[in-house]
């Protein structure tokens, strides 16, 4: 089991008024909020982990313990704000496809949900982002300093939890796999603002920024487990291939009035300014007027909100919402393939599932 060296941090409610952590994950303990459709992909994986899951949530809880009282506040918060704890998820899935009996799986896919939630924190305050999943994000109410701090105690906690679990491949993985994401962020600074940034230049981006840990997350199982090496293959292909389809059904969704289903503003990354493939194509596919537009909104002045709705035109005029979809199905479907050497299972029919509902969020 592993073991910290902080003290406990009690309580139901923090001095914010956000819910303590402990509170947080009893409230649901596959650490999903929200109702969810009977018999959906995402519920049958949620129910599918459910146990392996409460062993995560005990795991973030005993390594969140802390006599600094910011860091459980903050970090706590971060969790309220919803999210489907879809990377941890795949690695307690992926363990039971090959046939994992120990419990090392659970306490790295905590280490997995640290390296994310560190990442969405940073990310927050390079984006000088207000709202995460729809509430005030963590850098507006405790402000930049705090949110990159805690945001480095998390990363602390996973290198914690890679060292416990003594593998050396394991450590490999999943420390290159936070290098990589470092990258894939200072990639995107230097595409923001640049409508000439070219389609390989965007995959590069999201292959680090995003699924490199997914990858990562399916790729741990079957070191653990032990299985051969064509099976490590197999799951670091699938995970890949998934966190692609998942990275451009969200930079889709960006520009889809179904965001608001999942708690997010519609438009966010055209504020931001960033480059993502639905404009990558739309600025090709336009004339001069078109491009003279998405470089003044997008290299130039903040945007305005008829801006957005005029770049949201140019989106729907070029198919680019629907292009971008399509080029998730591929790698869909090259997510789905990967799994093939693997015998069925209830574990693979639910990572089959979850490819769908990758994709299908667009619907």
């Amino acid at each position: 089991m592993i073991e910290t060296g902080f003290g406990s941090h009690g309580g139901g409610q923090t001095g914010n008024g956000v819910p303590s952590l402990s509170n947080i994950l009893k409230l649901d303990p596959t650490g999903s909020r929200g109702k969810k459709a009977t018999g959906d992909a995402l519920s049958i994986l949620q129910a599918m982990v459910a146990e392996d899951m409460n062993k995560v949530n005990a795991t973030i809880l005993k390594m969140m313990e802390s006599p600094v009282v910011l860091i459980p506040q903050l970090a706590g918060h971060l969790i309220a704000s919803g999210g489907k704890r879809l990377r941890p998820m795949l690695t307690l899935a992926a363990a039971q496809m090959v046939r994992y009996e120990g419990e090392r799986h659970c306490h790295l896919a905590a280490c997995v949900e640290f390296i994310h939630t560190a990442t969405l924190l940073h990310d927050d305050v390079v984006d000088q982002s207000e709202l995460r999943r729809g509430k005030d994000s963590a850098n507006t109410i405790w402000g930049n300093k705090p949110s990159v701090l805690v945001g480095d105690f998390l990363f602390s906690m996973a290198f914690e939890i890679m060292v416990a679990d003594g593998s050396l491949k394991v450590l490999k993985i999943l420390s290159r796999a936070s290098s990589v994401i470092a990258e894939g962020e200072v990639m995107q600074l230097l595409t923001t603002n640049n409508v000439e940034t070219t389609e390989d230049a965007y995959m590069d981006v999201i292959n680090a920024k995003t699924a490199e840990l997914f990858a990562a997350a399916c790729e741990i199982a079957p070191v653990v487990a032990e299985r051969p090496a064509k099976e490590e293959r197999a799951l670091r292909s699938f995970g890949k291939n998934l966190g692609i389809a998942f990275q451009l059904i969200d930079d889709a969704l960006d520009y889809s009035a179904k965001e608001a289903v999942f708690g997010k503003t519609v438009g966010d990354d055209f504020r931001e300014g960033k480059i993502t493939l639905p404009i990558i194509l739309a600025y090709n596919r336009g004339g001069k007027a078109e491009r003279t537009f998405w470089k003044r909104v997008m290299e130039g002045e903040h945007p305005k909100d008829q801006d957005l709705a005029r770049a949201m035109a140019c989106l729907n005029k070029h198919n680019t919402l629907s292009d971008t979809v399509d080029r998730a199905r591929h790698f869909g479907a090259k997510a789905r393939d990967a799994l093939a050497l693997f015998p069925g299972s209830e574990a693979k029919s639910a990572l089959l599932g979850i490819v769908d509902f990758c994709v299908n969020r667009a619907y």
